[in-house]
C-alpha cells in the first residue's frame, strides 16, 4: 500500500537525483504496469513537464527507430533491452546522436556490458536506480561520474532515503562484508494489504528490510550481491549467482548469462550456467568451465553449462529464469 504523498515524494528524488528536466525527450519502453517506468520517469518527467513518447514494443529495430526519428535525449531500459540494442545489426546505422542520457535499473547490469555501453555510446551519461516497489520504488542511485569508478555498484542514498547495509543484528556491516539492504524513507509503503505479519516482519527494528545482500564499501557505495532468496546452496556453501554471471560476461563469446541452482543428490544444488552466445561467436561447456575455474573458487564454477538461443523474458523485459530449478 502506497500513499499519494509516497510517490510524490519519490517524483522529487527522482528529479534531483536522475536529472529529470523539461527538457528531456522521453521514450518509454515498459509497459507502465511496472513501477520503474511509471513511477521513475513517466511519472516524474509529466511532473517535470518533460515530453514523452510511449510504445509498446521494446524490441531493437522499432526502439533504434524512434530514437532516431523522434530524437531522443532520455531512455530507460533494463539490462536485457540495452543488450539486444547493442548486439542488434542496426545499431551502428542507426544515428543516436540525440540520446544524452541512459538510465538502467529493474535488475543488475553486468559490468562487461556497462564498459561497453559507456564505449559504444561515449557522449551518454548514464544512471543506475536501484529500488524496489515496496519504496515507490527509488532507493539508491549510481550516478555519470560514478559508472567506471565504481563499476557494479548501486550506489548512495538518494535525497529522500536513509539505507543501510546490517548483519542480523541489526550492526552496520563492515566494508566489504555482505548483510543485508534496509531503508527508511517517506517513500515507503504503509505496509502489505491485509498482511500485518508480513508487514511487521518487513519494519522490523524500524527499518525496512529489502531482502537484498549487498556489500557497501568506505564511502558508503552499496553494490548488490544477491537476493537473500537467490543464493544457491552447493556443498555447505552459499554462492551468489550474480558473481558467477560477472565472471562470464568477460569471455567476449558470451551475450547474456544466467546463473542458477539445479538440486543435486551430492551437491544439494549444482551451479549450472544458462549461456546465450553472440552471434557469429562460438565457445563451447569445457572452455566456460575452464575460463570460470580460472576465476572464481571452485565451489562456485558451474558444474554444467546449458546453451540457448535466448533467456525467457517476462512482460517487463527482465530475465524471467528461475534461480532454484
Amino acid at each position: 500500500m502506497l500513499t499519494h504523498d509516497a510517490v510524490i515524494w519519490q517524483y522529487v528524488s527522482c528529479i534531483v537525483n536522475a536529472d529529470i528536466a523539461e527538457t528531456d525527450l522521453m521514450l518509454h519502453a515498459l509497459p507502465l504496469y511496472h513501477c520503474a517506468q511509471l513511477d521513475v520517469f513517466f511519472g516524474p518527467a509529466n511532473y517535470a513537464g518533460a515530453t514523452n513518447i510511449i510504445t509498446a514494443r521494446p524490441t531493437p529495430g522499432n526502439l533504434l527507430s524512434l530514437i532516431e526519428t523522434f530524437r531522443i535525449t532520455s531512455f530507460f531500459a533494463p539490462p536485457t533491452v540495452w543488450i539486444s540494442l547493442l548486439r542488434s545489426p542496426q545499431f551502428e546505422s542507426t544515428d543516436l546522436s540525440s540520446l544524452s542520457k541512459g538510465y538502467y535499473g529493474a535488475s543488475i547490469m553486468p559490468v562487461e556490458v556497462l564498459r561497453e555501453l559507456a564505449q559504444r555510446l561515449p557522449n551518454v551519461k548514464l544512471w543506475n536506480l536501484y529500488g524496489q516497489t515496496e519504496i515507490a520504488p527509488l532507493a539508491t542511485m549510481l550516478g555519470p561520474e560514478d559508472q567506471l569508478r565504481k563499476p557494479g555498484s548501486c550506489g548512495r542514498p538518494v535525497i529522500n532515503v536513509e539505507t543501510r547495509v546490517v548483519d542480523f543484528e541489526m550492526r552496520d556491516v563492515g566494508p566489504g562484508e555482505i548483510g543485508e539492504i534496509v531503508h527508511r524513507s517517506p517513500h515507503l509503503m504503509l505496509g502489505y494489504i491485509h498482511d500485518d505479519e508480513h508487514t511487521e516482519a518487513a519494519f522490523e527494528g524500524g527499518w525496512f528490510h529489502s531482502g537484498d545482500l549487498a556489500t557497501i564499501d568506505n564511502q558508503g557505495y552499496i553494490t548488490v550481491v544477491d537476493r537473500k532468496k537467490d543464493m544457491i546452496k552447493t556443498a555447505g556453501e552459499n554462492v551468489a549467482s550474480r558473481e558467477v554471471e560477472e565472471a562470464l560476461y568477460h569471455l567476449s563469446a558470451v551475450s547474456e548469462v544466467a546463473v542458477i541452482g539445479v538440486p543435486h543428490p551430492y551437491w544439494v544444488e549444482a551451479v549450472v550456467a544458462v549461456v546465450v552466445v553472440k552471434p557469429g561467436q562460438s565457445v563451447n561447456e569445457s572452455e566456460v568451465i575452464g575460463y570460470a575455474s580460472s576465476k572464481l573458487a571452485s565451489f562456485k564454477v558451474p558444474k554444467r553449462v546449458v546453451f540457448a538461443e535466448a533467456l525467457p523474458k517476462n512482460p517487463s523485459v527482465k530475465t524471467a529464469i528461475a534461480r532454484h530449478a
